[in-house]
């Protein structure tokens, strides 16, 4: 869990929280194998960010989520966030999806890689994209424009956000690859990496399966008729 900071403390539209404690390491060495697609799939196939693209590349992305609320086209609250930023989080941005200006660039990805950000995740546009396509800091995007941020806020920072569809709470692990991100919540990691352990396995299994020819070939027929299908 996180602590809420009374609103009574801040100004309207503005609201800090202090960082969540860090996640476990040995999450972070278990869903280092496991790729997103079968994290996704595990949460039950409905989660994740949708139109998330990479721009970096394929390197993968893993660490804890900072979570970022922003006015559409504004970066004030992202450069605080970044000055709270402890190596190894992933800055998860709600900019509302807005794709008329970007609220990340260039200078602030040299900051990110200074301060150690693992990666960056924005509902939103960056700009720069040739210095992204380095590859040395995962960031994923709706789009990108040329025209950049105001930074004037309001904004909130470590607050459950909705990033790309996707609910993210201060915290959570995020998972990135080249399929998109995923996040998980930390109370479920326990049961969810046994859960991907599992279906990882069956699917190494399948493969054989189709590279030996064993594979039951009345498998799909056998479905269709028990839901009813004259095979």
């Amino acid at each position: 869990m996180f602590d809420v900071v009374s609103s009574s403390k801040w100004p309207a539209g503005y609201m800090i929280n202090p960082n969540v404690e860090p996640l476990d390491p040995k999450w972070l060495g278990e869903f280092s194998k496991i790729p997103a697609a079968a994290v996704s799939d595990c949460l039950g196939r409905n989660v994740g960010g949708l139109g998330l693209k990479a721009f970096h590349g394929n390197k993968p992305m893993l660490g804890s989520a900072l979570t970022v609320r922003v006015r559409p086209g504004d970066n004030l609250m992202i450069l605080k966030a970044m000055q709270m930023a402890r190596p190894g989080d992933v800055l998860v941005i709600d900019g509302s999806a807005d794709l008329t200006r970007a609220v990340f660039g260039g200078i602030m990805r040299a900051m990110a890689l200074k301060a150690g950000i693992a990666g960056v995740v924005i509902n939103g546009a960056l700009r720069d994209v040739d210095e992204w396509q380095t590859g040395e800091l995962p960031v994923y995007a709706i789009g990108a424009v040329h025209r950049g941020p105001s930074t004037d806020g309001g904004g909130e920072i470590n607050v459950p956000i909705s990033c790309a569809g996707m609910l993210v709470m201060p915290g959570d692990l995020m998972i990135g690859d080249g399929d998109g991100v995923v996040a998980a919540a930390r109370a479920e990691l326990p049961e969810l990496v046994q859960r991907c352990n599992d279906l990882l396995a069956r699917e190494r299994a399948t493969l054989e399966g189709i590279a030996n020819g064993t594979l039951d070939p009345n498998r799909f027929d056998a479905i269709l008729r028990a839901k009813g299908c004259p095979i």
